[in-house]
């Protein structure tokens, strides 16, 4: 029998405003990494209730998602494998961030060719995915598509 597939189940938030998106900057086995303000499920929360601990945690900005914009199965190296919930939150203006995790070392607010240009220095490539994916949903020619958090069974707990 082999062993049961356990994927970490994540959140992220695409945080936008002004044309720019917020990012949080992180030290990682030595390495500075980007990726949005995001982390792990804990126990007894719900994945909105997850996602909004994170913001504040990552920015100290007290935020409630609007609207997801993905879920996302992802493996890393070996056996690690996540499931990631990305949602969105649009501001009218540009909001100052300041992390109360001692993990995250800054917060950026960046333009799309700012975060492409990162590249390697993405957490993962679910970082500009996200962020492609929003910005499509976004396209002001069409309707706005993004998928309202309804869509998930949500117990606030």
């Amino acid at each position: 029998m082999t062993e049961r597939y356990k994927p970490n189940t994540t959140v992220a938030c695409v945080i936008y405003s002004q044309g720019k998106f917020l990012l949080v900057e992180e030290l990682i086995d030595g390495t500075v990494k980007f990726n949005q303000p995001a982390g792990h499920l804990e126990a007894n929360e719900s994945i909105v209730s997850a996602c909004a601990r994170e913001i504040v945690e990552e920015t100290g900005l007290e935020l409630i998602p609007e609207a997801i914009v993905g879920i996302y199965q992802f493996s890393a190296s070996g056996e690690l494998a996540f499931v990631r919930y990305t949602f969105c939150i649009e501001l009218a203006k540009q909001q100052h961030a300041t992390p109360r995790d001692s993990a995250i070392t800054a917060t950026h607010w960046l333009n799309l060719a700012d975060i492409i240009a990162l590249g390697s220095q993405l957490r993962s490539p679910l970082v500009l995915k996200s962020i492609e994916d929003f910005l499509q949903q976004s396209d002001k020619n069409h309707p706005a598509q993004h998928t309202p958090l309804s869509l998930l069974n949500v117990d606030y707990f």
